[in-house]
């Protein structure tokens, strides 16, 4: 069913690359001069595992997002990258929202794809929608409906939204409602992966490419306080082209730089049935996802890596401990991912990883913290600090540790776990990020 990639240096950077070729299936219509589109909201594709996976049949689907860049055009990317059959969609509409589920009635419209109402997304594929008029603002939400008329299994989606979704009964095609009927409601994004605006020569994108802490674990759901938010919020707030920059959360939960995670069971490991539940959805590799959901992000002018921290902490927990990794495995995924942005133009900014002493999992409880962990993530932070390969850096260690023992997260930052932080540690995270490395 899924891509399986497990990757090894140096050689990772040809797999990668080879293996995100995506088709994307793009409407004909031409795009007006001294114009660009960039993205205002994405999410990364997951595989969404063998259990619990939703199918939906002759229902519609509402789904929320949060922009982060506003324009007069707008247009939608929807995935089926993990799908091994078509996915039909009978037809898709986009709205501002009101409330909840309901949207504002002067905004909505629908949706087409070169110019058809309902769309057939292959198998491993992804299609962008044509184009609409619609003002869209800066930090606002909207919706967007799906109408699903045969039985559809959300094999592709984003686990983690922290947003409340929409379901409608099987009733047939209610994407314009405006009260939307809920029959239920759900916490994650079933094949909607980005909404791009039409900006200015002068805008651009901002990815922020990490694992769960960028993906906002931890944050207040249904807030939008995720670091990547209050970053958006920061540089619509200094105004100027600055502004005209759209922020890009492609962080997925338990992300690894190096490895994907396998299953069933990744033999050895001592939580197999953990694995088996979580482990596809852990999301390909950094070094395998890089192409698609970064460089092929409309606009992308800048990434902010923040990846490693998994690569840590799970062999001898969640993993075997034959996948434990030194800190130059990891300083030599994250100059490929630096050399891959810069020969496509792309200034890359590194983070330093944060502390995580005491980090824990419950059910089981999993103790993922060592000694000898914390040395390879000194070591890495060290490099990041000193290395001068990046295009800028960003201290998320030093702005987030305890002074007092700075092993650990600064107890008003930590969420329970030692490991994710609360929303308040999120925005000093966006506010440690210096603006003038976006010029």
């Amino acid at each position: 069913m899924r891509r399986s990639f497990h990757l090894v240096l140096p050689t990772a950077l040809l797999v990668a690359a080879a293996a995100t070729n995506v088709p994307i299936t793009v409407g004909a219509r031409a795009d007006p001069p001294n114009q660009q589109w960039i993205g205002s909201w994405a999410t990364a594709p997951q595989y969404s595992g063998a259990t619990g996976v939703s199918t939906f049949r002759n229902q519609s689907l509402r789904l929320i997002v949060h922009t982060s860049v506003g324009g007069r055009r707008v247009r939608i990317k929807l995935s089926n990258i993990y799908g091994d059959q078509p996915l039909h969609i009978g037809s898709a509409r986009v709205a501002r929202r009101a409330r909840e589920a309901e949207i504002v009635p002067a905004t909505d419209r629908k949706l087409t794809f070169d110019g058809l109402a309902s769309a057939t997304i292959a198998a491993r594929s992804a299609i962008l929608s044509d184009p609409v008029d619609l003002e869209v603002p800066a930090l606002s939400d909207l919706s967007v409906s799906l109408f699903l008329p045969e039985p559809t299994t959300a094999t592709t989606l984003h686990t983690l939204a922290l947003q409340t979704n929409y379901v409608s009964a099987e009733t047939g095609d209610v994407t314009s409602d405006v009260k939307f009927p809920v029959a239920k409601t759900m916490a994650s994004w079933p094949f909607l992966t980005g909404v791009d605006v039409m900006a200015s020569s002068k805008g651009g994108s901002i990815v922020a490419f990490g694992s769960s802490t960028t993906d906002g674990d931890g944050s207040t759901k249904d807030a939008n306080r995720r670091w990547p938010d209050a970053l958006a919020e920061r540089l619509q707030k200094a105004g100027g082209t600055r502004a005209e920059l759209g922020v890009l959360n492609l962080g997925i939960i338990g992300n690894r730089l190096l490895f994907d995670i396998h299953s069933p069971g990744q033999k050895g490991g001592p939580f197999g049935e953990v694995l088996d539940r979580l482990g596809p959805r852990l999301g390909d590799a950094g070094l395998a996802r890089f192409d698609q959901d970064v460089l092929a992000q409309p606009g992308v002018k800048y990434v902010i890596l923040a990846l490693g921290i998994n690569d840590i902490l799970f062999p001898g927990a969640f993993i075997p401990a034959t996948e434990q990794v030194s800190a130059e495995r990891l300083i030599a995924g994250h100059r490929q991912l630096v050399a891959r942005a810069h020969k496509k133009g792309i200034r890359a900014i590194g983070t330093t990883i944060p502390p995580f002493e005491g980090a824990v999992f419950e059910q089981p409880v999993i103790n993922f913290s060592t000694p000898e962990k914390e040395q390879v993530r000194q070591e890495v932070n060290a490099w990041i600090r000193s290395s001068h390969e990046f295009d800028g850096i960003v201290d998320l260690d030093a702005v987030l540790r305890d002074p007092s023992h700075p092993a650990r997260l600064l107890p008003s930052y930590d969420s329970g776990d030692h490991l994710h932080v609360v929303d308040a540690a999120n925005v000093v995270q966006a506010a440690a990020i210096s603006l003038e490395l976006f010029r």
